[in-house]
């Protein structure tokens, strides 16, 4: 009896053991299904980038018209940024973006990568970069990625293009808090050429931003931001976001560069971000 007892254990053991052997690390993880690593993140509207990298075959387009009011008393004009991200094998995510400037408008000196501080309007350099991810799986609750940028060299409208390749770096990272919950760093260095003296020139940035939930499909955004070298501009930016559909994210934003060199500088926006893919 205690024999049969014995292989009776055994076998069940052996059972159960072949069945969790058979689940993919995915299927084992209990933060797959949070909405927090499932809803849509974009990489707008602050400054601050998502850690969130797109899976493989999954394509991603941003987009948004922001106003730009360099000071109180100055000159408004507009700024939009499409931006298309593609999921890559190996946790790699390939994305391009270019700006577009209206006439008179000026750029606010928030990232290292930025337009330039004054342009008469049109197309900025295409950007070409790409998002590494450096935490173990699509879905933990901590993701860490590299992003790497460069401004392309002859592209653009004609007042705007740039003689050299204009690299920058930035590296993401995301908490979740609870399910839904999110806070978001960046810390990033950009450059406007390849030399030492452009290394001098250079531009630091970092962000800290908060994303949350305000019922099913609704949610808030909150940064605050910093930028420069020196002279230092530090910055919040708002908004609010809704989802009609989970593949389709609709925001409206607000921001204001509150101590630097651009102090008083405002922002009203909005955008919207869609992927296709699974």
């Amino acid at each position: 009896m205690r024999k049969t007892t014995l292989w009776a254990l055994a076998a069940l053991l052996g059972s159960a053991g072949r069945t969790l052997a058979q689940n993919t690390p995915a299927e084992n993880n209990p933060n797959l299904d949070a909405p927090f690593v499932r809803n849509l993140r974009a990489d707008r509207p602050g400054q601050t980038v998502t850690a969130q990298v797109l899976q493989p075959g999954q394509l991603q387009f941003e987009a948004g018209a922001l106003r730009l009011a360099p000071r109180p008393a100055g000159a408004a004009g507009w700024l939009s940024t499409p931006t298309l991200r593609i999921g890559f094998f190996n946790g790699m995510e390939l994305r391009v973006s270019q700006p577009y400037q209206g006439a008179g408008a000026r750029a606010l000196p928030a990232g290292p990568e930025g337009a330039p501080a004054a342009a008469p309007g049109g197309w900025a350099p295409l950007v070409v970069g790409t998002k590494l991810m450096l935490s173990p799986n699509y879905d933990t609750r901590t993701q860490v990625a590299l992003l790497a940028e460069t401004a392309v060299p002859g592209t653009g409208a004609q007042p705007q293009q740039q003689a050299h390749w204009a690299p920058a770096a930035r590296l993401l990272v995301s908490e979740q808090l609870g399910q839904r919950f999110g806070l978001e760093a960046n810390l990033g260095f950009g450059q406007p050429g390849l030399t030492l003296a452009d290394t001098e020139r250079g531009q630091f940035l970092g962000t800290l931003a908060l994303n949350g939930p305000l019922g099913p499909r609704a949610g808030f955004f909150a940064e605050a931001y910093t930028a420069g070298r020196t002279d230092w501009n530090t910055g919040a930016t708002a908004g609010l976001y809704w989802r009609p559909q989970p593949r389709l994210r609709l925001d409206v934003n607000t921001g204001r560069v509150l101590g630097g060199p651009a102090a008083g500088s405002t922002t009203v926006g909005a955008g919207v971000a869609a992927r296709l893919g699974r």
